[in-house]
């Protein structure tokens, strides 16, 4: 038979992180590719024993359906986490203009997609970070949504740019964003940027989606305020998740909007799937609340922090200067840049032939046509001893490829 596909998925691509996966059944293949938090940072031994207690005593309600909104208590948890460690939540009780609502998700990506859908009609545009996380990307195309992007600069999206792209793009409906190391690119917009972006979306009633998954991974330089925290007008839906510091594949993830709008992406998850797994939010917050949940992220970051700093030592000394790379002060990503007039596909190809697969940066394009000269590396999912040797293998890729 002859299928004809929808509009909204017809010209979506399989995400190029997920096919590269699928290269990797050659165990010599050392991958750059992933974006996993590392194994070694899953705390086995007390989700364990949590699991084996919820078994034993609340069962009843771990395996029943729950509310779509998620399992009360650890919404609560996460709202006072959340206010106490990024100044995030308002309430008209205490003198706020608005009233925020914490809703549990099936993973911080679908937020993402609750938010385009709550907001967007077919047609209407969302405007991005250039490159940007290609989950969301997908998520917004599939709602019929168009994505346009404004260039990464070192420290941000420049928002002289960002008020350009907004007037040229009067059907803007929603501006995504992952302000705090960014994926792909691994860099922190500057508060200064914060600021001035947050007052251009407010002169254009420009709701803000941001995406904070690696918030809680700063292992170097000073914290700088979400712009969740600098809301005051109900216009910042703020998205994240226990996937980067308790487990992946858990898939619990939350959201913190203003209510009315909660309200419809509630609506919007009842027709997805119902509610959030309830054993793993029921899970999460037994953590939480029973566990030192800041010792053991602190004990991640210090993991993330070697990590990333034996990847930078081996790209400086491996790689060919003409090369730039990111050096990021918290997350999961390098973004290397090649110089102009290369072609990183073929590039990307010839690493995969030295045994080190990395992922192209047009991947992470608002455009899926424009060209990219960069690629993205991960640091938390090799073993040491991979980072080692595949920065040698890329590094003799790098050196053969710019003869």
């Amino acid at each position: 038979m002859e299928y004809t596909f929808s509009d909204k998925l017809a010209a979506l691509k399989p995400s190029a992180i997920r096919e590269i996966f699928k290269s990797l059944s050659d165990p010599t293949i050392i991958s750059f590719a992933a974006g996993n938090p590392a194994a070694e940072s899953f705390p086995v031994e007390e989700l364990s024993r949590l699991s084996a207690d919820i078994f034993k005593n609340s069962a009843a309600t771990a395996l029943q359906y729950g509310m779509t909104e998620g399992y009360p208590p650890l919404r609560e948890a996460i709202a006072k986490r959340q206010k106490d460690v990024f100044g995030i939540g308002r309430s008209v009780a205490a003198g706020d203009a608005y009233t925020d609502s914490t809703i549990v998700v099936s993973g911080g990506q679908q937020g993402i997609e609750l938010a385009c859908k709550a907001l967007c009609n077919e047609g209407d545009t969302v405007i991005c970070e250039n490159p940007s996380f290609i989950g969301a990307l997908n998520a917004f195309r599939s709602c019929g949504a168009k994505t346009v992007g404004v260039e990464l600069g070192e420290d941000g999206i420049d928002p002289d740019e960002l008020e350009r792209v907004i007037k040229a793009n009067p059907r803007a409906k929603l501006l995504y964003l992952i302000p705090t190391f960014q994926n792909p690119a691994g860099i922190t917009t500057s508060e200064e940027k914060r600021r001035r972006i947050y007052e251009i979306a407010k002169k254009y009633s420009l709701p803000i989606l941001e995406d904070n998954p690696y918030g809680e991974l700063r292992f170097r330089g000073r914290e700088i305020p979400t712009i969740k925290s600098m809301d005051t007008e109900g216009l910042v839906i703020y998205c994240s998740s226990f996937s980067k510091i308790l487990s992946a594949g858990m898939r619990v993830g939350f959201v913190i909007a203003p209510e009315e709008l909660a309200t419809k992406m509630v609506v919007a998850k009842q027709s997805e799937d119902v509610h959030t797994n309830l054993f793993f939010q029921m899970l999460c917050y037994r953590f939480m609340t029973e566990c030192d949940l800041d010792a053991h992220i602190e004990s991640i970051r210090a993991l993330y922090r070697r990590k990333c700093d034996l990847m930078l030592g081996e790209l400086k000394k491996h790689l060919p200067r003409e090369i730039a790379f990111t050096k990021p002060e918290g997350g999961l990503f390098i973004w290397c840049t090649l110089p102009e007039g290369v072609d990183m596909n073929a590039f990307v190809k010839s690493a995969l032939a030295k045994k080190v697969a990395v992922v192209p940066g047009s991947t992470f394009n608002c455009d899926t046509e424009a060209p990219s000269r960069s690629f993205r590396l991960n640091y938390s999912t090799p073993t040491d001893e991979q980072i080692v040797t595949g920065v040698q293998r890329l590094g003799e890729a790098a050196r053969e490829f710019l003869k």
